[in-house]
């Protein structure tokens, strides 16, 4: 599939834009087109089938370890060059990070980001995606890959906004969340159905851990 590229002045990334400025978060149904979304689920699925995605660990660095009561989801990180539908989903992903760039001066260096598979009944707790020791990560994004999803099959993203509010997004196939980092703490509910997403954090240069 062909690299894509979206205008920086696309009404699309300027919603998102705006709402980052306003709220700290957005929402946008349908950002993928259905058929990128089904060849990327379809490349998860794939990898899961041939043993590539991993228990996903908590905490960074030596002190990393897997804890399936704290999140039991399996991801697998991308790399460039790897398959064309993840480069094209990157490159949908970097016209997202200049747009953000220009409109809100983030100074956004990279995008990182991996598969993840979250099997029946497993869940993430209550966290936020910034380390302590490491402020690279300025905005998160997360895009479902699941097909025909329904409410009752579970597996929100319950962000916790301002005053209290507790938001959650059902994982739609082909939606967009976007939030900052450091400021929206965030937990994935369990589902009664296998729950497919790519995952990723745009980082601006940092201060180093020691």
């Amino acid at each position: 599939m062909r690299a894509m590229q979206i205008p920086l002045d696309h009404p699309l990334l300027q919603r998102i834009v705006d709402d980052l400025a306003e709220k700290g978060w957005s929402r946008q149904d349908g950002f993928l087109p259905q058929a990128l979304t089904l060849e990327l689920a379809a490349e998860c699925r794939k990898r899961a089938a041939e043993g590539e995605l991993a228990p996903a660990a908590v905490g960074r660095g030596p002190a990393q370890e897997i804890r399936e009561g704290i999140r039991g989801d399996h991801i697998q990180w991308l790399e460039e060059g790897d398959a064309a539908v993840c480069d094209t989903y990157m490159a949908l992903m970097d016209s997202l990070r200049l747009a953000m760039n220009r409109g809100l001066f983030l100074g956004l260096e990279d995008f990182e980001s991996h598969f993840a598979m979250y099997p029946p009944g497993a869940f993430y707790l209550k966290h936020l995606d910034r380390f302590r020791d490491d402020d690279r990560r300025m905005v998160s994004a997360v895009i479902y890959l699941n097909n025909a999803w329904l409410p009752e099959h579970g597996g929100q993203l319950r962000m916790y906004l301002k005053d209290g509010v507790e938001y959650d997004v059902v994982p739609t196939g082909g939606s967009l969340v976007v939030f900052l980092s450091g400021e929206v703490p965030h937990e994935v509910m369990p589902a009664t159905r296998e729950r497919l997403s790519l995952t990723g954090w745009f980082r601006r240069r940092g201060n180093e851990p020691f």
